[in-house]
């Protein structure tokens, strides 16, 4: 079976067993088809102790959900980062035990202030207070280049540190070329100037960059640097960043697919990039293993139940 069969099954099983989703019976509607893993309610997709505080979240900082609205689709990697993350934003020595795990050096983390509402240690849906990769929309979410998470960390150096957080669960993707046609040449004539100047893109990978999910990243890693070198114009400033790439080992299927070039995705992002310590790449369980025995083992049993 394929990775998100395995999932599939598994969450099937939860749901027939009554466990983690408040005893939704599943057999809900997504895109217009019933399906045995899909909730009837997508309040249950969420950490029960904090579904309405990541829903006043996302409403009060006018943050689009994946799909328009919070989903009931329980192998959403957008509701995986908010259950891992969400219930840690405001606790500070959680957060920086998680940044460690990647960045040892790193001493403090520090509140993201561009939140309007509840500004936190830890931001979901993150964009830059202006557009630096000519995308003309900045709405959190949707239609830009917006970060899963967004932490910022203090260097031992005294460098504040940004660490932006793309998160995967059960995604595949073909070989869709985001080149191609009129909208590809949109895309070309938006980032090619800025992988041309990057300091950690190799802008002789231009081809690899429009095929998912380097085209996610590449357009990430840009984003960061260009936070970075406008830092006096942002709220959120920094001197450095480091790209946490937050996928699960048993997802094979994006792990290890033959890209184009013939090498794994880890492997063939690595060769696109100058500075290999400005990127990580960690599984979720391996994240949130610093927190196990502390304050949040209520959360840590769901996410082990839920996610394995």
């Amino acid at each position: 079976m394929t990775y998100k069969q395995t999932q599939v099954a598994r969450v099937r099983d939860l749901i027939q067993v009554g466990k983690v989703f408040n005893g939704d019976a599943g057999g809900g509607i997504f895109n217009g088809k019933t399906y045995p893993f899909v909730l009837q309610d997508a309040g249950n997709n969420l950490f029960a102790p904090v579904r309405q505080a990541v829903c006043d979240y996302m409403r009060k900082n006018d943050i689009a959900w994946w799909n328009g609205a919070l989903t009931n689709h329980v192998l959403s990697s957008q509701v995986a980062c908010l259950n891992h993350l969400f219930p840690l934003r405001e606790d500070r020595q959680a957060v920086l035990a998680l940044v460690r795990q990647v960045c040892p050096a790193i001493t403090d983390v520090l509140r993201i202030e561009s939140d309007r509402y509840l500004p936190a240690y830890i931001q979901f849906e993150a964009t830059s207070d202006a557009d630096h990769l000519n995308e003309i929309v900045t709405t959190r979410g949707q239609h830009c280049t917006s970060l899963d998470a967004l932490i910022l960390g203090v260097h031992r150096d005294g460098r504040r540190i940004l660490f932006p957080i793309e998160w995967k669960y059960v995604e595949a993707y073909g070989n869709d070329n985001k080149a191609a046609g009129a909208a590809g040449a949109t895309r070309r004539a938006r980032y090619t100037a800025l992988i041309d100047g990057s300091a950690q893109l190799d802008r002789t990978c231009q081809e690899t960059y429009y095929f998912e999910p380097f085209y996610q990243l590449m357009r990430q890693t840009l984003w960061a640097e260009q936070l970075v070198a406008h830092r006096s114009e942002e709220t959120v400033q920094a001197d450095d960043f480091i790209h946490i790439h937050v996928v699960p080992a048993g997802n094979r299927e994006l792990l290890h697919k033959r890209y184009p070039g013939g090498k794994g995705m880890e492997a063939t992002w690595r060769d696109c990039l100058r500075d290999q310590g400005q990127y990580v790449i960690v599984t979720p369980g391996a994240l949130r293993a610093p927190l196990a025995g502390g304050p949040h083992d209520a959360l840590c049993d769901y996410l082990n139940m839920r996610y394995g």
